[in-house]
């Protein structure tokens, strides 16, 4: 016997199971790689997870609190590059010349962005 053709199954993508709103992983690797690339002094190229966290969090996470995390971790990383792109004596790296409040901040704002996307992904 078959399935009667009026039941819908629930399918990986249906709203009802939650899948539709779910955190993106590069997300959320993107919000650890930040503050570990800074850290670690490679802070020009923690550009790149800023950006995927901002896209990603802007294009495929509906809960506000996680844009507005991912936000404030572009502008607590944008900040420090500005400084030093725009200063003619600045060092020869973004690591060697960002202040560590900056540091600080960025890291800071990191831990918020995955306390959203944990807190996000739990409800």
């Amino acid at each position: 016997m078959s399935a009667p053709s009026n039941v819908v199954s629930a399918s990986p993508t249906s709203p009802e199971n939650g899948a539709a709103r779910r955190i993106p992983r590069a997300v959320t690797v993107s919000a650890w790689a930040v503050p570990v690339m800074v850290l670690g002094q490679f802070a020009l190229l923690a550009g790149v997870p800023v950006v995927v966290a901002l896209v990603g969090a802007l294009t495929r996470v509906r809960d506000r609190a996680v844009r507005a995390g991912a936000v404030l971790v572009t502008v607590a990383f944008a900040i420090p590059l500005t400084v030093w792109l725009a200063r003619p004596d600045g060092a020869q790296s973004l690591s060697k010349d960002i202040h560590p409040a900056f540091v600080g901040l960025i890291v800071a704002a990191s831990a918020a962005l995955i306390f959203t996307l944990y807190r996000a992904r739990r409800r």
